[in-house]
C-alpha cells in the first residue's frame, strides 16, 4: 500500500469499505486489514484514526445510528401526507435495504463491540432500538392527527414492524423483497388501526 497520500475523509472511507464488506461478505470477513485494502490505504490509517478495531466498529455503528436520526425526522416530517402504510413501507425498505441488517449481524457477531455499544447507549440492539424510536415518533404523530385509531398502541405497532422488517430482509443471499411484499407486510401490522 502506498504511504504518505493523503485520504480525503479517512473516517468516512473506512466506514463505506466497512459498509461493502458487511454487505457482501458478513460480518466474520471485517477485520482490519479487510477493511483497510477495501478502503485502498494502509492499515496505519485505520489506527491512525480509532484507538482499535473495535473503538472502529463502534463508531461505525453509530455513525449509522445517527443517519436513523436523520431518516427520523425526515419520517415525522411525512406524518398527515401520503398514506400511512406508504410511508412505512419506504420507511422500512430505506431502513433494511441499506446497511441496518449487517449492522445488527456485525452487533450480535462481536461481544466486544455490543458491550462497548451498551456503554455509549440505549439498551436493545443498536440500530433496532433508535428504528423502534423512529416508527413510534411517526405513528404517535399520525395517531394525533387522526389517521390512525387514537386508541392504537403505537408501542407494540413500532417493535412489531420493525421486527417483521427486520426477518424479512434479513438472508443476504438472495434479492431483497420487492416494495410490495413490505407493503403487505406493512399493511398487515397496521390493518386494525388505519382510520378511513
Amino acid at each position: 500500500m502506498p504511504t504518505g497520500v493523503a485520504m480525503r475523509d479517512a473516517r468516512e472511507q473506512l466506514f463505506d469499505a466497512a459498509e461493502r464488506i458487511l454487505l457482501r461478505d458478513g460480518p466474520s470477513a471485517l477485520t482490519s486489514r479487510a477493511v483497510t485494502t477495501e478502503a485502498g490505504c494502509a492499515k496505519g490509517v485505520l489506527h491512525r484514526h480509532f484507538a482499535d478495531f473495535d473503538a472502529f466498529l463502534a463508531d461505525l455503528v453509530l455513525d449509522r445510528i445517527a443517519r436513523i436520526g436523520d431518516q427520523a425526522t425526515a419520517l415525522r416530517k411525512a406524518a398527515g401526507t401520503g398514506t400511512v402504510a406508504d410511508n412505512l413501507t419506504g420507511a422500512l425498505t430505506d431502513l433494511f435495504g441499506s446497511v441496518a441488517v449487517a449492522i445488527v449481524a456485525l452487533v450480535t457477531f462481536r461481544d466486544d463491540l455490543r458491550a462497548r455499544l451498551r456503554r455509549a447507549g440505549p439498551s436493545g440492539i443498536p440500530v433496532l432500538t433508535e428504528a423502534t424510536a423512529m416508527l413510534v415518533a411517526y405513528l404517535t404523530a399520525e395517531r394525533n392527527l387522526g389517521r390512525i385509531a387514537p386508541d392504537a398502541d403505537v408501542g407494540t405497532l413500532a417493535p412489531t414492524l420493525i421486527g417483521a422488517g427486520h426477518l424479512l430482509f434479513a438472508d443476504r443471499k438472495t434479492t431483497p423483497p420487492d416494495t410490495e411484499a413490505v407493503r403487505t407486510l406493512v399493511t398487515s401490522v397496521i390493518a386494525g388501526v388505519v382510520e378511513g
